[in-house]
């Protein structure tokens, strides 16, 4: 299956979960609005979700799928499925061990992500017991990210794609229908979380006896791949979640500020996960298992070109999604959120941090993109060393924005725009790093391009800037009158920008992959 196509039904499939998500967030944003409860369940479900993103598609993901990429290209079957088998034992070992911990020990891991809790008494008691819910989450999601890499490796991308749309159906169900039965009712949103854990790990089991990989985990600590994968996973912990811990100092900063940054924080960066995910996860994921065989094969000049492909499509997709969501950051937000306990001040409240997202969008999408370029060919230690300047550049700007802006209805702003720039440092330190060692040649035709996005982009927002109606006018609108009219603008926003794309002389076959691939 061709890259471009590999990357369409994965970013598809991711579609289509995103937009549950979205109806997910509207359900509970409706439902629960922006309150001290929402803020415990948002703290609760944050936790493993940066855990899982730290050790499942994080730092296991990118160390896995080379070292799994290197047994199918070099060694036997059964010896690929000793790896998967042993692999998959090992984890789930660790992070049952990590899960109890967690859970006896959910008291000082609330107060360690989000020690402004403390403060408050009823609120920490219920981001504890919700957390003691929502932690065992992690080990099932983490097996189903080594069942992701097991069939991305074998050129399958639909099953692990579509997967997340159990997790986003469910707490829709959980948020309607359960949330009344519970004597506090978003206690129903943590039982969810654990209960789709379950159903994703089942989903994946018919998919890898497709491909004779279902195998009983089996402990494995010794065996050779196992330990190569662990030793990778050692500095990807911290390299290729730099992000996310980026994030996550976010919501320990934003603990201290006023009520509702939390919230605000999460719809916006919801927003800014969509183009994120259906676009820079699919393209990371996509390359990452070409990338290991172009390595293992010693075909760097194929390597090369697969990174240009990926960062081509990265920069079309990346500059008109951050300034589409910039310039529309209070209609989309109205419009999705603006109903029930969500009200106008949150929505004014949450599109400023979505703007400041927005300015680090490029940097999120490229970070995405270039990583697997190290990860390919196991150098987990360089992304460490520029993810750990980023990191610090993010802890020193938004600690000050909480110092100095911490009473102001802009805190929480300021926070994701450092958030923003230390991503786009980080990108840059790799792209350099990438260019510097050879391992990436730009191929022609990259000034042009760059002329052909910008003119687009340019059309595009200016239009958007002059005819879109202010916030008070979306207020006005009724629910399908916001869906309406914002897809009306969307649309042209679209047909914009490629259209100007066309006049500029851009053509499909301009974005094909190389026939050397």
């Amino acid at each position: 299956m061709s890259l471009l196509r590999s990357t369409a039904v994965f970013g598809s499939l991711t579609l289509v979960s995103r937009l549950l998500g979205l109806a997910r967030d509207v359900v509970i944003a409706a439902i629960f609005g922006s309150s001290a409860s929402t803020d415990a369940f948002f703290v609760a479900f944050k936790i493993p979700n940066f855990m899982r993103r730290l050790f499942a598609e994080g730092a296991f993901s990118q160390a896995f799928v080379p070292v799994l990429g290197e047994y199918k290209k070099t060694r036997s079957v059964s010896e690929l499925r000793g790896l998967v088998s042993r692999a998959a034992g090992t984890l789930a070992v660790i992070l049952l061990v990590l899960t109890v911990i967690a859970v006896a020990a959910a008291d000082y891991v609330v107060l360690l992500f989000a020690p402004g809790f403390a403060a408050d008494p009823e609120t920490f008691a219920l981001a504890r017991d919700m957390l003691r819910i929502t932690f065992p989450y992690l080990l099932f999601i983490s097996l189903v990210a080594c069942a992701q890499g097991v069939l991305n490796t074998h050129g399958i991308f639909g099953p692990p794609a579509f997967a997340p749309v159990l997790l986003n159906l469910t707490m829709i169900a959980s948020a309607w229908w359960w949330a009344p039965l519970f004597p506090e009712p978003i206690m129903a949103l943590a039982l969810a979380v654990l209960i789709a854990g379950v159903l994703q790990l089942l989903l994946m089991l018919p998919w890898l006896r497709s491909v004779g990989m279902l195998t009983l985990p089996r402990w494995g600590w010794r065996d050779s791949g196992v330990r190569r994968v662990l030793r990778l996973m050692v500095p990807g912990i911290f390299g290729s979640s730099v992000a996310q811990i980026n994030l996550l100092v976010d919501t320990i900063l934003a603990s201290f500020l006023i009520t509702g940054s939390i919230s605000w924080l999460y719809y916006s960066d919801r927003l800014v996960e969509f183009p994120l995910g259906v676009f820079g996860v699919a393209l990371g994921t996509v390359i990452l298992p070409r990338l290991s065989g172009e390595h293992a094969t010693s075909a760097p000049e194929r390597f090369s070109r697969t990174l240009d492909w990926a960062l081509r499509w990265g920069v079309l997709i990346a500059t008109p999604a951050a300034v589409g969501l910039a310039v529309m950051a209070g209609p989309i937000l109205t419009t999705l959120f603006h109903y029930g306990a969500f009200t106008e001040a949150d929505a004014r409240a949450a599109s400023l941090s979505l703007i400041a997202y927005a300015v680090g969008l490029h940097g999120f999408i490229m970070v995405k993109v270039l990583s697997p370029g190290f990860f390919a060919r196991q150098d987990m230690k360089t992304p460490v060393k520029y993810a750990a300047f980023s990191m610090l550049c993010n802890m020193v700007l938004s600690t000050g924005a909480v110092l100095t802006l911490r009473e102001t209805g802009v805190g929480h702003a300021a926070l994701a725009l450092a958030t923003g720039v230390a991503a786009t440092v980080n990108a840059g330190l790799l792209l350099r790093g990438l260019r510097s060692r050879g391992v990436y040649v730009p191929e022609v035709g990259w000034r042009r391009l760059f002329g052909q996005v910008v003119m687009a982009t340019s059309v595009m927002a200016v239009t958007l800037l002059w005819l879109v109606p202010g916030l008070e006018y979306w207020f006005d609108l009724s629910l399908p009158g916001r869906l309406l009219v914002l897809s009306c603008w969307l649309l042209l926003a679209v047909l914009l920008y490629v259209g100007t794309l066309w006049l500029t002389g851009l053509r499909p076959r301009h974005l094909q992959e190389s026939p050397a691939n």
